[in-house]
């Protein structure tokens, strides 16, 4: 077949992916997929080997969920694969990190014949144990455990399987319709795959997933093969839990492969904010996949030659039985960490640093005692501001690495007796440069009136604000409070008395270079935006005061029209 044909078909079988992840978003019952597209989804050769994903997902997820598939084979065992059937797990290890993703897999038969396998992952908004969240000390109290097994075989659901989730979680139905929504989008992959090869008259996928994984491995060693052979070293202080930690790593860029090496990061914590290797290998690779192969398609062989090494018990090598509800905390900081190193090899690449893991928190409210109400799960996906680029600003409210979406406030609102007082963006929160960092959020968040709720926090950047590059000024750190002046801590589970709300101000990135080279014309826009106040314009960037008047008087003049 032409290499032409095989284009087209690698083109297909992301369309493919594509739609298998659509179908999620549609179809799951939990607002972290539906709103957030907390997922991932793909397709694999009958080796187990990734050749597409969908662009819908988050890259802790597919890029995790890569190596997953090769679990399934193993555990369940070739001579077991049978068509009807689809596997499940939320194993940490052999998953995407953490009991509250749920990967499901199903086998693809064309003809009779095992061709390949369809994968996909979401994040569940309870599984049990303590709650999502940074509270445990252990894998086992932070919830149900699903080792790799049959979910449905040949057709029969394991109605033994759904009996024991639904009594162990504090969502029942949200749960079970999730891996229903999972089982059913692989279907519909499959159901796409089966046409495509009766389109192109195929018997299997050898000869396209040959095509792809070849040319991909070919074009991604060719990127690395261009750049420098040079080893240098980058480091982060980030909050943790109790104490700081600290990331370290070690870049090396030979001839056909990029290295990290996370020698010399923190040992583990005791509570679980620690990450498995996997997931840890997940951000790594994306991130130097991000500076350096951008363009080209995720896959098992374009992944390949992007390795990461970590000793084990080291918070980013956790082995079982770490808690590591809130791998993603500490997850998240990884591609920052890289780019520290990288930024020494490749100048003008990278971008600042940002607000790095996602600005989740999720409300457990219930009635107080004596009054009617609803007991309810919210879990909430926000974001901080993303680091200013090499010749471009920051994003704001934008997820990076992670991808995941700000959640609407009429989603949350609607899953329980939560109110969203407040969510807008956070002036000055951006660190100045000659670009500015991104901004972050404000949010105040209450309950309905007889309720009161456990307030679950998973932030950073508290005490450690992202730091600017090349002369550009930090982001704003993270800064969380009641509504009466009570501190709050950035991770842990915390009670909120009925009537009270919580202040929350998320952080924002860093700046680029050095604020004095800023375009005049950048300051007034930003001004004229509210994005940043008088006293930064003038502060920050010099502006005149006079200058910074007639911003402010145009301004007010055109709300006033």
């Amino acid at each position: 077949m032409s290499n032409v044909a095989y284009q087209v078909m690698w083109n297909r079988l992301i369309s493919v992916v594509e739609e298998q992840a659509q179908a999620l978003v549609r179809t799951a019952f939990s607002t972290s997929v539906r709103e957030a597209g907390d997922l991932s989804a793909g397709v694999y050769n009958a080796k187990g080997l990734m050749l597409a994903q969908a662009v819908t997902g988050t890259p802790g997820h597919v890029n995790a969920m890569a190596d997953a598939v090769a679990h399934f084979i193993r555990r369940i065992g070739r001579e077991n694969i049978n068509e009807g059937d689809v596997y499940i797990t939320n194993d940490p290890w052999e998953g995407t990190g953490h009991l509250h993703d749920i990967t499901v897999v199903s086998p693809s038969f064309h003809k009779g014949h095992h061709v390949g396998f369809f994968a996909c992952t979401a994040h569940v908004v309870d599984i049990g144990g303590r709650g999502f969240g940074a509270d445990a000390a252990s894998v086992y109290e932070e919830g149900l455990y699903i080792p790799i097994m049959k979910f449905v075989d040949r057709g029969t659901v394991d109605d033994t399987l759904i009996r024991i989730v639904r009594g162990n979680v504090r969502e029942p139905d949200q749960l079970v319709g999730d891996i229903y929504a999972l089982a059913t989008c692989n279907e519909i992959g499959h159901r796409r795959l089966v046409e495509m090869m009766d389109e192109f008259n195929l018997t299997d996928l050898e000869g396209i997933g040959d095509f792809i994984l070849e040319n991909s491995r070919r074009a991604t060693l060719e990127r690395i093969a261009a750049l420098p052979r040079e080893t240098a070293t980058g480091a982060m202080r980030i909050d943790g839990f109790a104490t700081p930690i600290d990331l370290k790593v070690k870049l090396s860029i030979e001839k056909d492969r990029m290295h990290c090496d996370f020698t010399g990061t923190s040992g583990l914590d005791k509570k679980g904010i620690n990450v498995p290797l996997v997931y840890t290998k997940a951000y790594a690779c994306y991130a130097l996949k991000c500076a350096v192969a951008p363009e080209i398609p995720n896959n098992a062989a374009s992944l390949a030659p992007f390795e990461v090494s970590a000793p084990e018990d080291s918070i980013v090598n956790a082995v079982h039985p770490a808690p590591v509800a809130l791998r993603h905390v500490i997850g998240h900081m990884i591609p920052d960490t890289v780019y520290d190193a990288l930024d020494k090899i490749l100048p003008a690449t990278v971008p600042a640093e940002g607000a790095g893991c996602l600005c989740n928190f999720q409300v457990s409210l219930r009635p107080v005692q004596g009054k009617q109400g609803q007991r309810a799960e919210v879990l909430t996906f926000n974001s901080g501001g993303a680091g200013a680029r090499p010749t471009v600003d920051g994003l704001n409210a934008t997820a990076f690495p992670s991808g995941v979406m700000t959640m609407p406030i009429e989603a949350t609102e609607h899953t329980g007796p939560v109110i969203i007082w407040c969510k807008e963006l956070r002036p000055d929160s951006g660190g100045a440069g000659e670009y500015r960092g991104g901004l972050g959020q404000y949010m105040e968040v209450g309950a309905a009136e007889g309720h009161e709720f456990d307030f679950s926090a998973m932030f950073d950047r508290v005490d450690h604000p992202a730091r600017g590059r090349q002369g550009g000024q930090d982001g704003a750190p993270t800064t969380i409070a009641q509504d009466d002046g009570t501190l709050m801590q950035g991770k842990g589970k915390q009670h909120v008395a009925e009537g009270r709300r919580v202040m929350l101000a998320f952080p924002g990135g860093a700046g680029y270079g050095d604020p004095s080279q800023r375009d005049p014309e950048m300051v007034k826009r930003d001004l004229a935006r509210g994005y940043i106040s008088a006293e930064a314009a003038r502060d920050d960037y010099g502006m005149s005061a006079e200058a910074v008047d007639a911003v402010l008087a145009a301004t007010a003049k055109g709300k006033t029209a």
